[in-house]
């Protein structure tokens, strides 16, 4: 899996030699001898040293609490696990150790009180309340600060001490500025601890007030200055987040993909805010007068019959086939492909696999930008009047494309009420009822039969919406809509745009 991968890569960089725990032997479908292979191979290629490459294996089966060091060991608790983790670890600075402070936060948090918290490592020395340490960064002089609280961990809870010694994970507070990958230590002439590399931003889209005639009814939070008030306080703990405050409006917003950006938005529309976001555009770097985007890569697992279409579907928006192999009946394939050839596939890709194929994606960094993309847009499918969506209208607008609303659902003006098979966007009245008179005709009471429309989510908007488009996102609701609401707007812009 993409988590799997990124955590061994980031831990291998670190200079850690792993444990590799086989679990599930007892299943019938259970080959860890080859899943030993597959894992060794999966090491080479993340760039594993000799020494990380030889690394001990444990064999498991965790519901029975059963770990054994070879497939013939007869255990019968988690013992030999143990012991390998005593042998293997390295162990911690014991309290008595007299070496000064060394503590590198991994992790940041934040308290309405208290400002921004570091969670940390102790790597060696002691801390206690009203130290008074200094802050060292390769990039930056080094600073002195002062330890106002020290809280250690039981459990999901927080609990303040006086003290810390090596080896604890520790948040300390009374450092306003400190960041990821910092040493915290006490004497000027301690070398710093080697910094943690934070992934840069990938993609970057608007945030706007939201303006819509739906606006309001929803968010308790709705104006420009709590918007901006939020995503200040998110700086403070969410460290791959870049943000630029382009005017009091105008929010341009920088993350690591999709799915952060959809996570961030999710947390504040669950805290009552409410806004509008643009489509989001990946991040074209220019390095020597040469231009770099971001690349992924990209595992496919479909049934074998779908393989052409996916293939012939990644390679128009320039993916490249690494690997491809059965896998118990299906194909999977492998690609690298860059990532704004990802930008609104994923729906389409539920699509063409009829739900059964999985996908999951991982960033590989920057490459030389490729040329223009082959994308299959789809139209929009706009309502042109306010009110309340019918059943008979939606009845008859099913038959042009994808419908994301229910009959009973508020619409206005502008708003995007599902999506046109063909590329162009159609005008819609989803409010107008079935035309009613005294005369009767073969066919008049046909039953209605709806289609379960496709629900609207933050990811799955991302996906789909348009350049001349905003998400509209509030507590309760996730709606499309056009930038223009009018159709004379619409015409008007265009044909400024064409001048």
């Amino acid at each position: 899996m993409p988590q799997t991968k990124f955590v061994l890569k980031k831990s291998l960089e670190l200079g850690l030699k792993p444990i590799v725990v086989i679990n599930k032997i007892d299943k019938l479908a259970a080959m860890p001898s080859a899943v030993h292979e597959m894992i060794f191979d999966l090491f080479l290629n993340l760039g594993a040293t000799d020494e990380q490459l030889d690394f001990p294996t444990i064999y498991a089966i965790g519901r029975e609490g059963i770990a054994q060091t070879s497939l013939d060991e007869n255990s019968k608790d988690l013992s030999p696990l143990l012991d390998a983790i005593l042998a293997n670890v390295p162990s911690t600075a014991s309290e008595s150790d007299q070496r000064p402070l060394l503590l590198q936060p991994f992790n940041l948090g934040y308290d309405n009180f208290l400002g921004r918290l570091a969670i940390g490592r102790m790597y060696a020395g002691n801390i206690h309340v009203g130290d008074g340490v200094i802050i060292k960064n390769e990039k930056k002089p080094a600073r002195k600060g002062k330890i106002t609280k020290i809280f250690t961990f039981e459990g999901l809870n927080r609990k303040e001490v006086e003290k810390a010694v090596a080896g604890d994970i520790i948040m300390i507070a009374g450092i306003p500025d400190v960041d990821i990958g910092e040493t915290v230590c006490l004497l000027e002439n301690q070398p710093a601890l080697p910094a943690i590399a934070i992934d840069e931003p990938t993609i970057s889209l608007n945030f706007f007030v939201n303006n819509s005639p739906f606006a309001g009814r929803e968010g308790k939070y709705v104006s420009s200055q709590h918007i901006k008030e939020r995503l200040k306080k998110e700086l403070e703990v969410n460290v791959g987040l870049k943000i630029n405050f382009i005017s009091s409006d105008v929010y341009n917003v920088c993350g690591r993909g999709e799915l952060h950006i959809a996570i961030l938005l999710e947390n504040i529309r669950r805290e009552g805010y409410e806004l509008q976001i643009s489509r989001p555009h990946v991040i074209i770097k220019e390095e020597n007068g040469a231009r770099y985007e971001p690349f992924e890569e990209v595992t496919i697992i479909v049934p074998e019959k779908m393989s052409g279409t996916i293939i012939e579907k990644l390679s128009k928006r320039k993916g490249s086939l690494t690997e491809m192999k059965e896998d118990r009946g299906n194909i999977k394939m492998i690609f690298e492909i860059p990532t704004r050839g990802l930008l609104g596939y994923k729906n389409e890709f539920v699509i063409d696999t009829r739900g059964e194929g999985i996908i999951y994606t991982r960033l590989i960094g920057f490459q030389p930008a490729v040329g223009v993309l082959e994308r299959s847009e789809t139209g929009s499918m706009i309502s042109m009047s306010s009110g309340k969506a019918l059943a008979f209208s939606l009845w008859n607008l099913q038959e042009r494309g994808a419908i994301y609303i229910t009959p009973g659902t508020e619409v206005y003006e502008g708003m995007v009420i599902g999506a046109v098979s063909k590329g162009n966007d159609l005008t819609v009245n989803p409010i107008k009822g079935k035309q009613l008179t005294n005369m009767r005709a073969s066919g008049s009471d046909e039953g209605i039969h709806l289609t379960p429309p496709m629900e609207l989510t933050l990811e799955k908007g991302m996906n789909i919406m348009h350049d001349d488009e905003y998400l509209e996102i509030t507590p309760k609701s996730v709606r499309l809509r056009k930038k223009y609401l009018t159709e004379n707007e619409r015409v008007r812009a265009r044909r400024g745009k064409n001048l």
